[in-house]
């Protein structure tokens, strides 16, 4: 299969592609490095990578950019982050992608346990993961040719240790379960799924 994978110079992203590198193509899409360089708050860029890419089977997200800070910091300029970045953005590469995906792909979005259970400093990230779930359920009764769409939303990462202190309690999601969960999405037959470890 020939497998796009946006944010894949962070951590999940990283892992993931080294994880299906052997058994597909992998296109690495980042904000710097990889394969292709885009700014997914930006429509035109998207537009012209998957025009510069041609047709693919799949393509995964772990890409996303929020605000992260205390509640009385959030204005509209500050939650705009979320909405442009982890929210338009994912959904812009499906919108888009659409046009451009083979007949029975799939689009993989990622969201987060912040979805239901908010923590201090991420109101913001909870919003976005909302509103991107609630789009996945909404595509997957109307996209076309067998194309599926799901997300993944894993707790904190086992490799991001620096976000440990956020999360006071929640046991991190490890990195053979996150690259399962996708497998689930990217392999398996459902659509409009919410996949949780």
């Amino acid at each position: 299969m020939k497998i796009i994978i946006v944010g894949a110079t962070g951590t999940m992203g990283t892992y993931l592609s080294s994880a299906f590198e052997n058994e597909h193509e992998i296109i690495r899409v980042a904000s710097q490095g990889g394969d292709f360089q885009v700014d997914i708050t930006s429509p035109e860029e998207i537009e012209k990578f998957f025009q510069a890419v041609g047709p693919f089977d799949a393509l995964i997200s772990t890409a996303g950019p929020t605000f992260v800070g205390p509640w009385k910091k959030l204005n509209d300029e500050t939650f705009r982050k979320g909405v442009e970045g982890k929210m338009m953005g994912q959904i812009n590469l499906v919108l888009i992608g659409q046009h451009y995906i083979n007949p029975k792909g799939s689009f993989t979005l990622i969201t987060g346990a912040l979805t239901e259970e908010p923590q201090i400093n991420f109101a913001n990230a909870s919003a976005a993961n909302g509103a991107v779930e609630a789009f996945v359920r909404g595509a997957a009764i109307e996209l076309e040719n067998g194309i599926r769409i799901n997300a993944v939303s894993p707790t904190v990462i086992e490799n991001s240790p620096h976000y440990f202190p956020y999360f006071p309690g929640e046991i991190p999601t490890t990195m053979k379960q996150l690259e399962f969960m996708f497998r689930k999405s990217v392999f398996g037959a459902g659509t409009g799924h919410i996949i949780k470890p």
